[in-house]
């Protein structure tokens, strides 16, 4: 597979309306001037990893601690719960240290950002389930560490608890002690940090490696552009209402999920346009496929024929397509379907207008996308079943050869 030229990363910067295109080539650029924390080292993300847990996860694995720490913190769910006993001291000492909000975090600006998830969750379940979640299938990075991982192997599984993560913070009380989003980052974090270290030992994932040490904090901000940045376009793009107050609201409830999944406050960015600027170094032109991605997409999409989702593949496809763009849908070999891709193209702007208020015209397709969107959100949040969202666990391994 070869990488995109420099015309392609523009015009595909245009389509996921990610502009301001920089060079692929170019080294880390972006002013920490432009981050929460006002100022910085200027050290490349590239080679920021997560001192503080790394080498206290590398123990336990190594130690075989792994299965009963994750029988202890199954029962850690809300925030406002206390640590759970059995932990090793030295997990128990770290937690302590990281399972709080940052001195910064403003509790207005959450609840506000929950209450702007609670109005738009269609628009949040659609563009995080079939445009963030198929987009991370054409960044080799995270699309090969996801296949070559433990989670890999069952990629319904892997999907829920992804979503699980989206899921918890879009919460009305997602920071709040009844809550449960810190402790869904901490796990989260904990997980990342096992990854580097497994991850390093499959000689699946180290032949194709562009990096000795997967998951960086570089990885992780390119992982929050392709979900919170991307959002922000798309909606901006749709003319979906998005007061200033609601953009830095959920803005801000990124950067508080950054800071607990311990990127350096000097990375994450202060403003959208600061995001924007930064996105443009580290997401756009690094996108292109993989023989991983392009079975992470199949994989995804697949399993769609374990629950009736209310439309077609095509339908589907065609969807994908809409919100990436057809570039995207022919790396990853998705049939057209030019009936169903007629259908989006009408359907989508119509369902917006209604719901927006802005058509008085309820359209035919209205129930058929309403239902198509609820059963998607039910399918990665917990595999189609009633019930809690899925547990997040450590990994132990890779993925079998």
């Amino acid at each position: 597979m070869e990488n995109l030229s420099r015309r392609g990363v523009l015009s595909l910067g245009v389509a996921l309306g990610l502009v301001g295109v920089a060079d692929s080539a170019k080294a880390w650029a972006w002013p920490s001037a432009g981050s929460v924390a006002g100022s910085g080292t200027g050290a490349d993300p590239e080679y920021v990893w997560d001192d503080a847990t790394d080498p206290l996860m590398a123990t336990l694995i190594k130690n075989g601690s792994v299965p009963v720490i994750n029988t202890a913190m199954k029962g850690w769910v809300n925030n406002g719960d206390p640590l759970p006993g059995g932990l090793p001291s030295a997990l128990t000492a770290h937690l302590r240290q990281v399972n709080r909000l940052p001195s910064w975090a403003d509790q207005a600006k959450l609840t506000r950002a929950a209450d702007f998830n609670r109005r738009r969750d269609t628009y949040l379940f659609m563009l995080y389930g079939l445009g963030s979640g198929i987009m991370s299938t054409v960044i080799p990075r995270e699309a090969r560490s996801v296949y070559w991982s433990a989670g890999g192997a069952d990629m319904q599984d892997r999907a829920a608890k992804t979503f699980t993560f989206g899921y918890d913070l879009s919460q009305l009380k997602a920071f709040e002690p009844t809550g449960q989003f810190v402790v869904t980052a901490n796990k989260t974090r904990l997980v990342h940090a096992a990854v580097r270290h497994l991850l390093p030992q499959s000689p699946h994932w180290t032949s194709g490696a562009d990096q000795d040490i997967p998951i960086s904090a570089a990885d992780i901000l390119v992982t929050f552009h392709s979900l919170g940045t991307y959002v922000h376009s798309k909606l901006t793009e749709w003319k979906i209402p998005f007061s200033a107050e609601d953009q830095e609201a959920f803005l801000h409830s990124w950067q508080v999920a950054l800071h607990l999944l311990g990127v350096p406050d000097e990375y994450i960015p202060k403003t959208w346009a600061a995001a924007h600027a930064q996105s443009a170094q580290v997401l756009t032109p690094i996108l292109t496929p993989t023989t991983e991605g392009v079975a992470l997409a199949e994989d995804l999409l697949g399993l769609t024929a374990q629950i009736d989702l209310g439309v077609t593949r095509g339908f589907l496809n065609e969807f994908v397509r809409h919100v990436l763009s057809d570039e995207v849908g022919d790396w990853l070999g998705l049939r057209r379907d030019y009936v169903a891709a007629a259908l989006v193209r009408t359907a989508w702007p119509a369902y917006i207008r209604f719901r927006e208020g802005l058509s008085p015209i309820m359209p035919g397709t209205f129930y058929m996308v309403d239902q198509f969107i609820r059963a998607l959100a039910m399918l990665f949040l917990n595999k189609g079943s009633s019930g809690t969202t899925t547990p997040i666990t450590i990994p132990t391994g890779n993925r079998p050869g």
